[in-house]
């Protein structure tokens, strides 16, 4: 196996920036670098090139194998962060004979090989590297803290037991057996069964949490649409002006509400128009308005609506500057009644994400239902007698097959590109 190195900090100026070596010839590219390294696991070494020439002082740390992030040696060199000492350091290290430049994801890839974690727990790193609200962190702690490995292990453990009951009844077929064991083996089954309907309706809402929610404003034009999205992000997003199809297209702002990640979406206003672009965009609004996790409408207590209200939507009356009443209206141009529309927003997803689960993605949801759709078929094929024991306890090793594939343990390699790709050299 290589040795290999790479920029674990971000790139750009900085006060200190992490040099990070992994691999069988670690030690020794740090010592060729360092001079020697410490006992104790840390210490402050003067680093120089194959010259002798000294490229800085660095705080240096080593990390034996196995015990270490990735489970081979590690030899850490925190370095002043200016761009040349990088350069320089990583310039050094390209020149030792058997040390390479580390490839996107590499050293969590072999964290993952080497068994330090599994695969929901790199999922959830690059979760926690990409997370930009407290919701966000908290759910990729859990997976990152082995959350959804540790739940499939404690399921494969069931499964594993209630399989290996009904191989001794089919073993013993000739024999009388003193226990019947179905009552366990569905008892164990049942257990798993619920779990696994839980965790999987989860999915959904904790995707949105990973992705984001997205929340569409919905009304015909020139009701207020883009000043309210422009009120609503503090900034100048969407072109505001008094003639009707100004909008055209759906424009997207990125917030943070409550600690949940919203995209709210400005769209098109919605009505009869002769105008070819302008009705592609109406087109747009409406879909993405459907497709959205929330809507809010701003139209006349007596106006139809053109997308069909759904559970939770908001709607409110336009131009709250110009009424009397300011009762259910908001405006984007005075503020009145933003502050009650981010709380209702925010209440809704918030009450949303309380049904979250742990698992977060598509792939976590299939690898449970397919093992859940093994275990009601194996609950089902017990009830048919013992004749058909030896087929029920196949559908159990099945399921269990779709757990370990939950967590990486097979079956997995055609993901493992696509998973590490979005890596940065450092991770």
């Amino acid at each position: 196996m290589d040795t290999i190195f790479a920029l674990a900090s971000a790139q750009g100026k900085a006060g200190v920036a992490v040099i990070r070596i992994s691999g069988p010839s670690a030690f020794a590219a740090g010592t060729q670098l360092c001079g020697s390294l410490p006992t104790s696991g840390k210490t402050l070494r003067r680093v120089r090139d194959v010259t002798g020439d000294a490229l800085d002082d660095a705080l240096v740390l080593t990390f034996a194998g196995p015990n270490s992030f990735t489970g081979d040696d590690v030899v850490e060199l925190h370095t002043h962060g200016s761009t040349a000492v990088v350069s320089s350091v990583m310039n050094a290290l390209d020149g030792i004979d058997g040390v390479r430049l580390a490839e996107a994801g590499e050293f969590t890839r072999r964290a993952l090989e080497n068994g330090r974690m599994d695969l929901t727990q790199v999922e959830g790193l690059a979760d926690l590297i990409d997370a930009e609200t407290e919701a966000q962190r908290k759910q990729a702690h859990v997976i990152l803290s082995g959350g959804l490995g540790q739940l499939a292990e404690r399921w494969r453990a069931d499964l594993i037991r209630a399989a290996s009951l009904i191989e001794v009844t089919i073993d013993f077929a000739d024999e009388e057996v003193p226990v019947d064991v179905t009552p366990e083996v569905k008892t164990l089954l049942v257990g798993v069964a619920c779990d696994l309907k839980r965790e999987t309706s989860g999915v959904k809402i904790a995707e949105r949490i990973r992705q984001g929610f997205e929340v569409a404003i919905v009304g015909a034009p020139n009701v207020g649409k883009s000043t309210l999205l422009n009120a609503l992000a503090g900034r100048e997003a969407a072109i505001t002006s008094e003639f009707a199809g100004t909008t055209r297209d759906v424009i997207e702002v990125r917030m943070d509400l409550a600690g949940l990640p919203v995209t709210l979406l400005d769209t098109a206003g919605l009505r009869e128009t002769e105008d070819h672009v302008e009705g592609i965009g109406i087109e747009r609004a409406k879909q993405r308005a459907e497709d959205a996790d929330l809507r809010v409408f701003i139209a006349e207590s007596d106006e139809v609506l053109d997308v069909a209200m759904q559970a939770d939507d908001i709607r409110l009356l336009p131009k709250a500057d110009l009424r009397e009443d300011l009762t259910g209206a908001i405006s984007g141009q005075t503020g009145a009644g933003l502050d009650d529309l981010v709380q209702q927003i925010s209440s809704v997803l918030s009450t949303r994400s309380e049904n979250a689960g742990i698992a977060t993605r598509r792939r976590h949801q299939t690898a449970m239902a397919s093992s859940l759709d093994r275990l009601e078929r194996a609950d089902q094929i017990l009830d048919s007698g013992p004749e058909f024991y030896d087929i029920a306890a196949e559908e159990m090793r099945s399921a269990i097959r779709h757990l370990e594939a939950l967590v990486g343990r097979i079956g997995v390699e055609n993901l493992l590109d696509e998973i590490f790709s979005s890596f940065c050299l450092g991770k």
